[in-house]
């Protein structure tokens, strides 16, 4: 970037949050950079706010959907889409050389109305004179994050009666036994309360998961088979496809394709999501987990959005969001994760790993999966195995994970 380049720095409410905010625009200043303080606020929020702004760079300290104590740094370019990793591991490098001089000592200021602006661009997405939620009821689960301040507002002002829980700015508790991670809260609330949907954030807004009164849960495969349907019969699908991660169910594959629509897939995360989309032109992907990129709208998961969207949907087709999830078979999935004592990709390459899993394959048959991971942060080898049969996936499931673990022992 060039000297006087402008960077917009936006943080969820970690207690870290502040310190680091202010060794960031120290640094950055230094260098000859001015920079924007948005203050606690979603991370989509500063794709959209880059891009409103024409600022050169975007930077989110949050550590999403991860505990307090943990926290982190995420890049975005100048067109909102998060930096590629190439990118981000040539800064990292960069950051280990003596450090130019500096001619110029760049501004620090606070960018005022960020939020107001973010929450203004969200309720504008849909046609209020043709759609509103009057007559909804909905629970919306802040996670204790960067959600609490616009979320409610934004329902409110497209006619909603909103409850908020974990909607207090407690960077203690962000994420603990709450928001998208953790629906049990949210579950009983939106039952006692008889409300709609129960709507769930993560920490740093860039996820949603929903929940019916009967507290069904409608993750990101079903989210997106919502849309990309009700796009696909509007004619307002092209090309007719998704993107979605090797751990998206098999159930949403086979059900888009009775409808004309396919599925390609990537390697697990949204950035890898969002470069499938640019590069081949879609308009909708997503994980499970709920990061779901509407295209048209922004280039990066937005958990308002998607939820914004989907209640859209519904409106338009006269049927609850839960009962259009239920139409959508899933396939039953099972998770395990086993502790390394070192690198889990050294698990992951053994050959008695590899032994194991082709045994496992030939077990499951053809319409099911393995899928085998090492995690990116933690000494952790992630296992996921899919199954028509309930029986048959837990029980593979089970015996890779003890027999994994003797291997790592």
């Amino acid at each position: 970037m060039p000297h006087g380049g402008r960077v917009i720095i936006g943080r969820d409410t970690r207690t870290s949050g502040p310190m680091l905010e202010s060794a960031l625009s120290a640094g950055l200043a230094s260098s000859g950079l001015d920079v924007c303080l948005a203050g606690i606020i979603p991370t989509p929020a500063i794709s959209f706010l880059i891009k409103d702004e024409r600022a050169d760079l975007g930077i989110v300290i949050s550590a999403s959907h991860n505990p307090p104590h943990d926290n982190g740094i995420k890049l975005f370019d100048r067109h909102g889409r998060k930096l590629p990793r190439e990118l981000e591991l040539r800064i990292e490098a960069a950051l280990r050389k003596p450090l130019s001089p500096c001619v110029r000592i760049g501004r620090v200021t606070t960018l005022e109305a960020a939020a107001t602006r973010y929450a203004a661009f969200l309720s504008g997405i849909i046609n209020v004179d043709h759609v509103d939620f009057s007559g909804l009821t909905l629970v919306l689960d802040c996670a204790y994050g960067s959600t609490a301040p616009i979320a409610p507002h934004v329902f409110e002002h497209l006619g909603a009666t909103v409850i908020p829980i974990h909607s207090e700015l407690h960077g203690d508790l962000i994420n603990v036994d709450c928001g998208a991670t953790h629906l049990e809260r949210l579950k009983q609330v939106t039952s006692e309360q008889g409300a709609d949907l129960g709507i769930a954030f993560d920490g740093d807004g860039d996820r949603v998961l929903l929940v019916g009164a009967d507290g069904f849960t409608i993750d990101g495969d079903r989210m997106m088979g919502i849309a990309a349907s009700y796009m696909a019969e509007q004619n307002l699908l092209a090309p007719a496809a998704i993107v979605a991660t090797i751990l998206s169910n098999s159930g949403l594959e086979i059900w888009l394709a009775e409808r004309g629509i396919r599925v390609h897939r990537t390697d697990v995360g949204d950035r890898h999501v969002s470069h499938e989309m640019i590069a081949s032109g879609i308009q909708i992907g997503g994980e499970a987990s709920g990061h779901i990129i509407f295209a048209d709208h922004s280039p990066t998961g937005d958990g308002i959005l998607t939820a914004v969207k989907l209640l859209e949907i519904a409106h338009h087709r006269g049927i609850d969001l839960p009962t259009l999830a239920r139409d959508i078979p899933l396939f039953p999935q099972c998770a395990r994760n086993i502790e390394t004592r070192g690198n889990p990709a050294r698990l992951a390459d053994d050959p008695r790993t590899q032994r194991l899993l082709k045994e496992a394959q030939e077990k499951l048959g053809p319409s099911g999966r393995i899928v085998l991971r090492p995690s990116g942060t933690q000494p952790l080898l992630r296992i996921m195995v899919e199954s028509e049969d309930q029986a048959l996936c837990a029980a593979t499931a089970d015996q890779l994970e003890h027999s994994l673990q003797e291997i790592a022992n």
